[in-house]
């Protein structure tokens, strides 16, 4: 809160006990004005932003990189004074680009703001409306706000900081798999040429005896105590296979670290590409990710499922990867991990710019564990040794802005 006046209420004072001595209409008059002048500001002062309501809306919570989103900002004056000036400054996220309307820098790291300065008349509402475009893939936040406002006169000042905040999450793009240099019709043709019969872990259809080999993690523990004897899950058939995705964030070759930033952006979007065509493709999709959750400590492990808010989860964790991310782990102690725990006969497909020995090792050993593996270099690097595994490269000569511009496909 800001105060420049004050001295006058003692100016109005003096003058008003002078023209009363003097008999002196104007020196009464302008002592009047004064007074009513320093009850104005602290009017102003003391109740400017009480009943003030601040709204903030956005048309849409989640969009596809390259769409837009309206935001509204509404301002309402729920009180009797009017407000001669307000000044709202409502933060926004850099990478968002404001298509209509004007944006000033902000005092914090990556943030610009949006500036609004009006008169309020009383229980007067004020809307304005701007375009919102999302040219990069991301979790970004609009907000906090600051409200301030004042008197006619210059005199005083007061304000507020609203902490409340609006999140939005960019998906990445989908784009045909061809337009990345992968021949889609062989990818998903050769690994479901001969339609084989799972159990699918989801489809509980009751419980048997335990077996000599039955796994451990099928065994149901409730009906085990309640029968005195361990007791195995069975689960519904089904010709449904699991497409495990796996991402390495990792875009250098050991011993060296750092991130290329376009490489990791392509290997986004080919995960998400893969995801969407894989669930058309009738898979139960799963994406795993060498980097933290976020907000989290473990790795991001999505175990495949075919629910209808499998891909929105999927590209919502493929958006909130840092644009410099760092790995929590080596991919291939993520694909030994994750890719043995996938049902016998799944598919698990690397998408990677680093493909070191150890990660061809890792592949050769879940291929030997009954999965069907695949590799997608993303990059220039090659692998140390194939040694008959499927190999495909995502075009990396696509520039940058090309790759934003690719059209998106439903």
């Amino acid at each position: 809160m800001k105060r420049r006046g004050g001295i006058w209420l003692f100016i109005a004072l003096a003058l008003l006990v002078t023209g009363l001595f003097l008999r002196q209409g104007p020196l009464v008059l302008v002592a009047a004005l004064l007074v009513l002048v320093e009850i104005l500001t602290r009017l102003w002062e003391r109740y400017g932003l009480e009943k003030v309501v601040f709204h903030r809306h956005l048309s849409a919570r989640r969009v596809f990189c390259g769409e837009e989103v309206r935001l509204d900002i509404e301002v309402t004056n729920g009180k009797l004074l009017p407000l001669p000036w307000l000044e709202i400054e409502d933060e926004i996220p850099f990478n968002v680009t404001l298509l209509t309307g004007k944006t000033t820098p902000s005092p914090n790291p990556g943030r610009m703001e949006i500036v609004h300065f009006f008169p309020l008349m009383w229980y007067e509402k004020v809307t304005r409306r701007y375009r919102v475009g999302c040219p990069q893939r991301g979790l970004y936040t609009f907000g906090p706000t600051r409200l301030s406002t004042g008197d006619l006169f210059g005199l005083t000042s007061t304000e507020t900081k609203l902490h409340e905040q609006d999140s939005l999450i960019v998906y990445p793009k989908i784009v045909p798999l061809e337009n990345l240099g992968i021949p889609s019709a062989h990818l998903f043709g050769e690994v479901r040429t001969k339609k084989r019969i799972f159990e699918d872990p989801v489809l509980a259809m009751g419980v048997r005896d335990y077996q000599s080999g039955d796994s451990l993690k099928r065994i149901h523990w409730k009906s085990s105590a309640r029968l005195g004897k361990l007791q195995t899950k069975l689960f519904e058939p089904t010709t449904t296979m699991d497409f495990g995705i796996f991402f390495d964030v990792r875009t250098t070759m050991p011993p060296f670290y750092g991130t290329i930033p376009l490489l990791t952006e392509l290997g986004i979007v080919t995960a998400a590409s893969l995801s969407y065509y894989a669930m058309l493709a009738g898979y139960r999709v799963g994406l795993y990710v060498n980097e933290r959750r976020y907000q989290a400590k473990e790795a991001i492990a999505i175990p495949p499922s075919q629910h209808p808010e499998q891909l929105p989860r999927i590209l919502e964790n493929l958006a909130k990867i840092d644009i410099t991310p760092n790995e929590c782990m080596p991919m291939p102690a993520l694909v030994l991990r994750e890719g043995t725990s996938l049902p016998w006969g799944s598919t698990l497909v690397v998408i990677s710019a680093a493909p070191t020995e150890g990660l061809i090792t890792a592949l050769q050993s879940v291929r030997r564990a009954g999965r069907v593996v695949a590799l997608i270099l993303v990059g220039s690097e090659t692998p140390p040794s194939r040694n008959s595994l499927s190999v495909y490269r995502v075009s990396d000569g696509i520039p940058w802005n090309d790759l934003k511009s690719l059209s998106f496909s439903r």
